[in-house]
């Protein structure tokens, strides 16, 4: 099933909440990594971060926004074959560290 050209229409307001978390989080963590090579913090700081920003939560609303917009917007069978596509994605934690790509 081709869903290479399909579009999905999202309300205007959380589409920019949703730019503006990613913003946040892609800028923080680019300076985390300058930080971690510069030697001035570590795997504990990029914890808090994620801990204190809450990125965990702010990335699941951002997902249940798209998922919802998918729901309603294309056959079951089509939201089938995105879950199937999503299920294929990697995850922290299914593989040993040295082997991650």
């Amino acid at each position: 099933m081709d869903l290479s050209s399909r579009e999905i229409r999202l309300p205007l307001g959380e589409v920019v909440a949703m730019l503006r978390d990613l913003n946040e989080f892609v800028v923080s963590l680019d300076r985390l990594g300058s930080r971690q090579a510069a030697g001035t913090a570590d795997d504990a700081t990029v914890g808090a971060f994620v801990a204190d920003w809450d990125v965990a939560r702010r990335l699941a609303r951002a997902r249940r926004t798209i998922d919802v917009a998918l729901d309603e917007q294309l056959t079951e069978a089509e939201n089938a074959a995105i879950d199937e596509l999503c299920e294929r994605g990697r995850f922290y934690g299914d593989e040993p560290r040295g082997q991650r790509q």
